[in-house]
């Protein structure tokens, strides 16, 4: 067996575990049995795996229920118990526990005060935030990325399958830029309907053979927001910069796709330190 034909093998692998993640993140999930779904011996798949994403598996399980039960705790009103079983915690007070050490203060504490309150409005109505908002010319960005349908909070399921089949082929590369592209609106677009595409930039010799596609954001101008904090928060971001940034600035929006890039990794920093530059398309 060549070189590339391992790799293929291992890409083939990595993406069953991912998605096998993914949809399993209400359950145990036993280490055993991800490396049954991968069909390499425990040991070896936990070095291969910390190898291509650079954290464990216990590291990306955790990271990615956390992640998603921060969602629902600002988006929803489902009580906290029922947000931890639906994370893959039946034990309370575990789920408090592991909260409160990654996002600084116990899920229900998180609901009435966390970064996101900042954005409910006054009693005048308007909200107390004022967030850092610059416009930018750009010109056109090429792109390589893998398509994803459902809620914006689980494209990173996307982003995991870009990674890997890229470290797996042996196309990453430092200096690439994350780049989220969101084609549709939540507010009118059912959850289960709605398309986002995970990129990355300096692709331009990468094949697009699947799970690739080829994207190409448009030149102009952009008012981009810097967003500081969970990404659970960032629909918050958006209302602010529709309904309070954008009436003031004089500005029209462009009939063209907003994007978000990630400056840096929710694998390296905490999730109250991750920064995001939204781009909104301007006339």
């Amino acid at each position: 067996m060549n070189g590339e034909t391992a790799w293929a093998l291992y890409e083939n692998r990595l993406r069953r575990v991912s998605a096998y993640i993914h949809d399993h993140l209400d359950e145990e999930l036993d280490m055993e049995r991800l490396a049954e779904i991968a069909c390499m011996s425990s040991y070896h798949w936990h070095r291969i795996y910390r190898a291509i994403y650079g954290e464990t598996l216990a590291a990306t399980v955790k990271r990615l229920r956390l992640h998603h039960a921060a969602g629902e705790i600002v988006r929803t009103e489902l009580a906290v118990s029922e947000i931890a079983k639906r994370s893959g915690y039946p034990n309370l007070q575990s789920f408090n526990r592991i909260f409160k050490s990654v996002y600084g203060m116990p899920p229900a504490r998180y609901r009435k005060e966390g970064s996101h309150t900042a954005f409910e409005p006054s009693p005048n109505g308007k909200t107390k935030v004022m967030l850092d908002v610059t416009i930018r010319e750009i010109g056109p960005i090429e792109l390589i990325g893998v398509p994803h349908t459902g809620s914006y909070m689980h494209i990173d399921k996307a982003f995991e399958t870009l990674f890997g089949t890229l470290y797996a082929r042996g196309l990453a590369k430092p200096e690439m830029r994350m780049i989220g592209i969101y084609l549709d609106d939540p507010d009118i677009v059912a959850e289960e309907k709605l398309r986002s595409i995970a990129c990355v930039t300096g692709a331009a010799d990468v094949t697009a053979d699947a799970p690739f596609e080829r994207r190409t954001i448009d030149g102009g101008d952009y008012a981009v927001l810097r967003h500081e904090g969970p990404y659970a928060n960032m629909p918050k971001s958006y209302q602010w910069l529709f309904a309070e940034w954008l009436p003031k600035s004089g500005r029209q929006l462009k009939d063209r796709v907003m994007f978000e890039e990630y400056l840096n990794n929710p694998r390296e920093v905490s999730p109250t330190e991750l920064l995001t530059d939204i781009h909104m398309p301007l006339v």
